[in-house]
């Protein structure tokens, strides 16, 4: 015990000594820059008195200020740099950082030099990453931000690491939600539909309108640095794309993989086409509750089971089913009973009478295989109210009947007292014309889940419909093996804890419906042959005549071959495909398949995809089960799924709770006033504006504060270690923003001690440095391993930490005031301790700039091109174009990181005591 207490006096001591000799250079200091101000302002008097003339004067004083080292604010300022060309920079550092002072004229450089641009004949090893394509409607939001900063943060690493590094943009064409952007421009200008056009022109518009606005979101990323091969850009639609989805519609068919048949969809009444699984949103019904449905302007009642009773054939008396969608009835085909149902077994094989249109119903036994939990009793057998009662009515070979024309209302084949009337006004009317015939059986609440189509807002509608389909089980076994394979797996998933739902997934993999009844978009190449002998001449009336080709040239002559010697008329499908469909497709046509291009051979598959969790299956599971057979390999060897992004207060963003972060509104700051001029813009009633608002004001009073788009990737990158959601704060953004002030501030405070005539050194040797310079060097090491080590295996928050926790903690914080006394003045006893601290000063901040790159790669272009360079030294063009930093051997001096522990934690320990003690002396009383 006496030993600790005596090495603490020794250090006590020590510390002390430290300390006076501190205050006694720091007096001399004060001393020196007395005598420097007292002979600047004699030196100025002299001037001014030699001088005669006002013009001469101005000069005289512009003159000194530049001897005496007074500010010339212009110094302070960069020039104006011609777009394209590299940054002109101030001849000082400004005092503070500015990001958009910082981030400006640099891209535009960067993309014209030609930095992003990858060939493919290059000797380096590939690493390839494709952008997920936005939609072409699309602007930047914050999920973008996330993916570009991850992205952008794997590329230019892999880029400094010595790869062919290619990052591959494109564009989709975004079937429905283009559509319904031009379908609105033109009502909202011209009052026209797109049947009162017609499809050639309306299509034209669409491409006009794609010229025009289209692409803004590719713009964007420019902003925020994402260093794409902008000479690859691609869109879904373009020709090279185009003759691509019609190559693997057509060998995908021939295999027997595509096929055409009639199915249930999700139907969306006010656009008009079957929609995907994802395009489904749905909302939880606890009881009865009015919603607004677009098209009504009534709200509709929901969460309500009607029951009604079916009169039976010969007098048999009634039965009584019950539905949540009464106006389907008119669409019935049959009555499930349970089996076990005492009640109604004596009534297999008997009729019930639809007392609107007397059809027929036949009583089966299956109601048990139309819903699994339903107990006993009877159900209507209607294909548009469940997909089992469709199962159970092929069984049966029933003849199903859709009663719903495209746009939601009765057609012929319901009542002729009905047709007409949109769906939800015929539920009230058929629920009153049951109370009349004394049919009604009453009403009760009911708990269900409503489908609502995420892009309308419209109830969605299960319809009986022709579609083609891709057949997936056979596939989806391959895209299983490839991930779950121990011994072989070509495809990892990171995190790993979505492996399982890609097992859940797979293992449960229905048919894709890939036909969607839009005008923009790939039309199917599939042509329907009408038969001069044919009975029924509508388009698709026979199933067999379908003639699948890559134009119709080709289709014509299948045709003549397949009827020869019979007349016929041929007529494209007029459907669409599904977007997913090209998406799927995305890794390959990027690099130029069907054709065998020299991008093919070099960089498919590609690395890495990086994507949201939430499209693991609609996108990421589709890509791999297409890449796979048409491809012959994994589409990508790694899939790394990105957290979705939350607010601060864990919920979902929304226009309607204000809450949606606009990324270039973080970038750029913006004003609590102009959140709401946002807010004004949009299509929010009322109600739902005033409660954004208040929010705004709540999660925003002062505006947004600019940060620059460093500091929000920075932010976006360090969050990703939230599992599977990510709560924003922006005021971490704006953390991230002063600590580019302060890394900026360590730069600038470097580059006063370096001096003009700098020239920094070859190599360094540890050995012979001071102890501060052999510990920074030391730590250094060890963060450029962790850095690495966390980015190899995407643990990206921990690549942040790394490199942010030694620039701040390590660098600025210790090892900027170890070496301040070296150059408190030109004492020549730390003439060799000031000469390693430049160098290393030098090597830290060159080193530093390098790691930190890919993360923040501004506000590190601008400090790395002010920093001196060897001379006639092989200096490269940028930042981005040089070596990635790697551990050297000789820096790690593990008994000087802990001798150097030992230190910060006695000092900690004396301040600790020296706090107490003060403390204590002040709450004492003085007599």
């Amino acid at each position: 015990m006496w030993v600790v207490q005596s090495q603490l006096d020794n250090r006590r001591e020590g510390m002390e000594d430290l300390e006076r000799k501190k205050k006694k250079e720091e007096k001399a200091r004060e001393k020196e820059l007395k005598k420097l101000k007292a002979a600047e302002k004699a030196e100025l008097a002299k001037l001014k008195a030699q001088q005669g003339a006002d013009a001469t004067k101005k000069s005289a004083k512009k003159s000194i200020k530049r001897e005496t080292g007074e500010e010339n604010p212009g110094d302070y300022v960069d020039p104006e740099t011609p777009f394209g060309e590299k940054k002109r920079l101030s001849r000082q550092m400004a005092k503070q950082y500015n990001p958009s002072a910082v981030e400006k004229s640099w891209y535009a450089w960067w993309e014209k030099s030609g930095f992003f641009v990858v060939d493919a004949s290059s000797p380096k090893p590939p690493f390839v990453i494709v952008l997920p394509p936005p939609n072409v409607t699309g602007a930047l939001h914050i999920g973008h931000a996330l993916t570009s900063a991850i992205q952008d943060t794997i590329i230019r690493w892999k880029r400094m690491s010595g790869y062919n590094a290619l990052w591959v943009p494109g564009m989709d064409h975004a079937g429905i939600a283009t559509q319904v952007v031009v379908e609105k421009k033109l009502m909202r200008e011209r009052r026209l539909t797109r049947h009162d056009i017609g499809r050639e022109k309306f299509v034209s518009e669409v491409w006009k309108w794609k010229d025009e606005y289209g692409g803004t979101i590719l713009r964007q990323q420019r902003r925020l640095g994402a260093s794409l091969d902008w000479s690859r850009e691609c869109f879904t639609m373009d020709e090279r794309r185009s003759r691509a989805v019609t190559e693997a519609f057509v060998r995908l068919f021939k295999e027997s993989l595509i096929y055409r048949d009639l199915r249930l969809v999700n139907w969306d009444c006010i656009l008009r086409t079957a929609i995907s699984d994802i395009e489904v949103d749905y909302a939880d019904i606890k009881e009865r509750k009015l919603l607004k449905v677009p098209g009504y302007e009534d709200p509709v009642e929901f969460g309500v089971l009607t029951s009604f009773a079916y009169p039976l054939e010969e007098g048999l008396g009634e039965i009584v089913v019950a539905t949540t969608r009464v106006e389907t009835m008119l669409g019935d085909t049959a009555i499930a009973i349970h089996p076990d149902d005492k009640r109604y077994s004596h009534l297999h094989g008997k009729f019930a009478i639809n007392p609107f249109n007397g059809r027929r119903l036949p009583i089966i036994g299956d109601a048990i295989l139309v819903d699994p939990s339903f107990g006993t009793g009877a159900v209507k057998i209607t294909p548009a109210h469940d997909p089992n009662d469709f199962e159970v009515g092929r069984r049966h070979n029933l003849e199903f009947i859709n009663i719903f024309t495209d746009d939601g209302r009765i057609n012929s084949n319901g009542g002729s007292e009905f047709v007409g009337m949109p769906r939800f006004k015929a539920r009230q009317a058929i629920t009153v014309a049951l109370q009349e015939k004394g049919l009604y059986r009453g009403s009760k609440n009911n708990e269900m889940r409503l489908g609502l189509c995420s892009r309308t807002n419209d109830v969605v509608e299960p319809l009986i419909k022709p579609q083609w389909y891709v057949k997936c089980s056979g596939m989806a076994k391959q895209a299983l093996d490839v991930a779950m394979d121990a011994e072989n797996r070509k495809l990892e998933i990171i995190p790993k804890q979505y492996t399982a739902d890609w097992k859940r997934w797979l293992e449960n993999i229905r048919d894709w419906c890939i036909s969607r009844q839009l005008w923009w978009g790939h039309r199917i190449p599939a042509w329907y042959v009408t038969l001069e002998d044919d009975e029924l001449k509508e388009l698709g009336a026979y199933n067999d005549n379908w003639i699948v080709a890559k134009d119709e040239s080709e289709a014509r002559t299948e045709a003549s071959k397949k009827y020869a010697g019979r007349k016929f008329d041929l007529c494209q499908d007029p459907d669409v495909l599904d977007t997913w469909f090209s998406a799927g497709l995305f890794p390959l046509t990027v690099l130029g398949w069907a054709d065998d291009t020299e991008d093919l051979k070099t960089f498919y598959p590609t690395s890495v995809l990086e994507t949201g969790h939430d499209i693991l299956f609609f996108w990421v599971a589709r890509m791999v089960m297409l890449g796979i057979k048409l491809g012959g390999d994994v589409p990508f060897r790694k899939v790394y799924l990105h957290p979705m992004i939350r607010d601060a207060h864990g919920r979902k963003m929304s226009k309607s709770l204000g809450n949606v972060i606009d990324p270039l509104e973080v970038i750029n700051g913006i004003s609590l006033e102009g959140l709401h001029k946002r807010l004004e813009e949009g299509n929010l009633d009322p109600n739902e504006l005033t409660v954004a608002k208040a929010g705004q004001v709540k999660d925003f009073p002062n505006g947004i504060a600019e940060c620059g788009a460093d500091a929000l990737r920075f932010a976006l990158v360090s969050y990703t270690a939230q599992s599977d959601k990510i709560n924003l704060d922006i005021q971490r953004v704006v953390g991230y923003r002063q600590w580019c002030n302060k890394l900026w501030n360590a730069v600038r405070f470097a580059m006063t001690k370096l001096g003009d005539n700098f020239v920094p050194p070859v190599e360094v040797h540890p050995e012979t440095m001071p102890f501060s310079c052999k510990w920074i060097i030391s730590v250094l090491n060890k963060a450029i391993l962790k850095t690495m080590s966390s980015l190899e295996s995407y643990e990206f928050s921990d690549a942040a930490t790394a490199v942010y926790s030694w620039w701040q903690y390590q660098f600025c914080d210790v090892f900027i005031e170890a070496i301040k006394p070296y150059f408190a003045a030109e004492d020549p006893t730390f003439s060799s301790e000031r000469k390693s601290s430049q160098e290393v000063l030098w090597l830290c901040l060159e080193t530093g700039l390098r790691l930190l790159h890919p993360f923040m790669p501004f506000v590190t272009e601008e400090l790395w091109q002010r920093l001196p360079s060897a001379k006639d030294g092989d200096r490269k063009e940028s930042i981005m174009m040089c070596d990635y930093p790697s551990p050297v051997e000789c820096w790690t001096n593990e008994r000087v990181e802990l001798e150097m522990d030992l230190i910060e934690s006695t000092v900690k320990s004396l301040r600790s005591l020296r706090s107490e003690g003060l403390t204590k002396h002040k709450n004492e009383r003085c007599d």
